[in-house]
């Protein structure tokens, strides 16, 4: 039976063009295919980041945040109660009126000590400065090294400058090491950020990162079956471009270095809405949408590579309106400020942290 249900799910007239199959894609001749027992290796290479990752927050990150100046807010840990913690964590961190009450009279608490409370135990569940800060120096740095390499993968090849070369001969287009390399560290990197989303800071679009890491994996994934590697590099190195930003804007934020912060933050948006907004759906999904009919009919694979890309760039568009939304409250509250002096302060661009999450961990 898990045999017959394997060969219907790698059935070649899925996830290949007419007329060809998976021998088709056997080495031989001087090429090299991509193979899904290659992908096997992405779960051990994950642990294996998830490791470094440890070594490197503590060794690299935390030194860092403390010369950057990082501190961590004073937190005061609300007195152990079994009556009120059973209620915090089975029904609710922020009960109404009637429920304070109730929980007073049982505890023998007045209500505004009841509130305090459930105030001090929610604030004890917040991610400090310096864990938030370590999470994204180490993002930022992958993908500062990501990007990097991902130019010196591609700045020799020519679909690098024509997007019609992605197509030239495919699918029998051969494995380079470089692209191998580029694509298991990738994803290795995204199946950690799966396996370690539970303790890593939770955040506002925590289901939307989920939906993204998932759809980044399977895109992967399927794009390395599928022989789909050219275009895949591609996607990859644009998005990590205003990732790097994005991350490193955090730190400074959570260094309190503001000013920096605020320039860096616009930076950020003009490089995410170029990348995501513009070369994303212009560029890229142009080229996995128009070129490939020039070359074989369409085919299931080429209708589901489509429609993974259709739904990472509708995340795109939901974070750049989170973030044209917050530019514009931020260039606001700055020209009032400016007719307004001795007043207190309006927020700045990086305040919308506290409103809202943006995280945009692309890649594909």
């Amino acid at each position: 039976m898990l045999q017959t249900l394997s060969d219907w799910f790698w059935w070649d007239h899925l996830w290949l063009p007419r007329n060809l199959t998976w021998d088709d894609l056997q080495d031989r001749e001087g090429f090299v295919y991509a193979k899904i027992s290659h992908l096997y290796i992405t779960v051990l290479y994950a642990l294996l980041l998830m490791v470094v990752r440890y070594f490197f927050e503590r060794l690299i990150a935390t030194p860092l945040a403390k010369v950057l100046g990082v501190k961590d807010q004073v937190r005061l840990k609300a007195t152990y109660n079994p009556v009120l913690e059973n209620f915090f964590v089975s029904n609710s961190k922020h009960p109404n009126k009637s429920q304070l009450e109730g929980l007073s009279k049982k505890c023998s608490y007045s209500v505004r000590m009841v509130e305090r409370w459930f105030r001090r135990r929610r604030n004890q569940d917040r991610p400090s400065l310096m864990k938030k800060f370590r999470e994204a120096c180490w993002r930022c740095t992958f993908y500062l090294l990501a990007f990097i390499g991902g130019i010196a993968v591609l700045i020799d090849k020519p679909w690098f400058y024509d997007t019609w070369e992605v197509w030239v001969g495919y699918p029998k287009q051969t494995l380079l090491p470089s692209q191998y390399w580029y694509y298991i560290i990738e994803l290795s990197f995204y199946l950690s950020l799966l396996f370690s989303i539970a303790s890593d800071v939770k955040r506002k679009d925590f289901k939307e990162q989920i939906i993204h890491h998932l759809a980044t994996i399977i895109l992967l994934s399927f794009s390395w079956c599928a022989n789909y590697i050219r275009v895949g590099t591609l996607v990859m190195v644009v998005h990590d471009s205003s990732d790097i930003l994005l991350e490193f804007a955090k730190m400074l934020n959570y260094a309190g270095w503001k000013s920096i912060c605020n320039s860096l933050f616009v930076v950020f948006a003009a490089v995410f809405i170029i990348t995501r907004l513009v070369i994303f759906p212009f560029w890229i999904i142009h080229c996995t949408w128009v070129y490939p009919v020039h070359h074989y009919p369409p085919f299931f694979g080429y209708y589901f590579f489509n429609v993974m890309l259709v739904i990472l760039q509708i995340l795109h568009i939901f974070w750049a309106y989170l973030i044209l939304r917050m530019l514009a409250k931020f260039l606001y509250s700055k020209k009032a400020r400016t007719h307004r002096r001795g007043r207190a302060q309006g927020p700045t661009a990086w305040s919308w942290h506290k409103q809202q999450s943006i995280i945009c961990p692309w890649s594909m």
